[in-house]
């Protein structure tokens, strides 16, 4: 990823749906002002979705989704809903794309539907107004024409209204005072990224920075010198948490202590559920089935934290035969009722919705919700510890909720 772009997670996702034919594709590419999708009189063009990271005024960085008809047809049509399914369960806003020449569809009002039914935003826009008459478009929707141009800017604008307002929430600029030392720690393993950071580092020291504290960096192995200097006194030290347990036995008990995908899961909005939701890791049986869900997909070192490192972590901890499963990227179980347990990553490349769809999907079934920086803590012994900085949390430890 360029360092100069806003990150994936930090985009609005737009979602253009509705039927073959409607007309998705060119309407996208006259938003965007490019030949994003391939264009066809030929139903079902569009066979997978199609992604698109851009600024588009006014509404910012945003990120613009083409998606298959959702009337397709046949095994390989079923597959390509799906994936419309995936998308719409994630996506910030919803376009509706209606074909203005025949008008509202059976496929249409089931899409209606499943737009209401989640609460997204949305906007149902009459595409080729060029073949209808202008009188047809119902009052409310948006009227545009993909091929004339006509009605494009007015969509932009509408979009841009109903763009969600985000909660601010800082990373950690809300935990140290300006002027005061933050110590970062990021191991450089056989699992680091060659020649950069990840991506929640970067961000908890511009979040830092901007708040007007000093980010100081450093790996594990040359933490103890560094905590030792002289005049050196930091207000909070940060982890990765694959090094909770060497850390938290460097840091003074006294110096608050807590990880990068704690604060991210805070970010995103769902460390209150992580919290709770770590407490089925200590009834875990053989037999037991975890899922380990990340949102973004990398190259699997040959020490990668997801698919070896906790998993092993698990079974060592809990003594049980457990059953691993993992998932990365888009891909997600609509389906989580045979596991005990889903542990998710940070969520750093994901929308705040997105990772929310995901927690709240295992919520409804009845799954207990957690991420790595939480699990990692509770196996390390180290969760009371990074809990403290947040009061509310730390209450469910000490009064033995979890």
């Amino acid at each position: 990823m360029n360092l100069n772009e806003t990150p994936s997670g930090e985009r609005t996702h737009i979602g253009f749906f509705g039927a073959r034919n409607a007309g998705k594709s060119s309407l996208v590419n006259a938003v965007t002002g490019q030949e994003l999708a391939v264009v066809s009189d030929v139903k079902g063009t569009t066979t997978d979705p199609v992604r698109k990271a851009m600024e588009l005024l006014p509404l910012g960085p945003v990120v613009i989704i083409d998606t298959p008809g959702f009337d397709d047809e046949g095994a390989l049509g079923l597959e390509r809903v799906k994936k419309t399914r995936e998308i719409l369960r994630t996506c910030d806003i919803a376009v509706l794309v209606v074909d203005a020449s025949t008008g509202m569809t059976p496929t249409d009002r089931e899409l209606l539907d499943l737009i209401r039914e989640r609460d997204i935003p949305f906007l149902t826009v009459w595409n080729k107004t060029d073949l209808a008459a202008a009188q047809l478009v119902p009052e409310g929707t948006a009227a545009a024409s993909s091929l004339t141009g006509d009605g494009i800017s007015e969509l932009k604008e509408r979009l841009a209204r109903l763009k969600p307002e985000r909660e601010e929430r800082p990373l950690a600029g809300d935990l140290v005072s300006p002027g005061e030392l933050c110590v970062l720690v990021c191991p450089i393993d056989e699992s680091a990224p060659k020649g950069r950071l990840i991506l929640p580092q970067q961000q908890v020291i511009r979040d830092l920075m901007d708040h007007g504290a000093i980010p100081v960096v450093c790996r594990d192995t040359e933490l103890d010198a560094l905590l030792k200097k002289p005049g050196l006194d930091p207000a909070l030290v940060i982890t990765d948490s694959q090094a909770f347990r060497t850390v938290s036995a460097i840091v003074p008990d006294a110096l608050p202590l807590t990880s990068f995908s704690i604060l991210m899961a805070r970010y995103k909005g769902f460390l209150d559920t992580a919290v709770k939701g770590i407490s089925a890791a200590g009834t875990l049986q053989d037999g037991d089935r975890i899922l380990l869900a990340e949102g973004c997909t990398h190259h699997r070192q040959c020490n990668d934290i997801g698919t070896v490192k906790i998993p092993r972590w698990l079974r060592q901890y809990t003594g049980k035969e457990l059953q691993i499963d993992t998932c990365s990227g888009r891909e997600f179980p609509e389906d989580l009722t045979p596991y005990r347990l889903v542990i998710h990553c940070g969520g750093c490349m994901l929308t705040e919705n997105a990772v929310l769809a995901r927690m709240n999907q295992a919520i409804r079934q009845g799954i207990p919700f957690t991420n790595y920086g939480i699990a990692i803590a509770f196996m390390t012994g180290a969760l009371e510890r990074s809990l403290r900085l947040f009061p509310s949390l730390h209450s469910l430890l000490t009064g033995g909720e979890i």
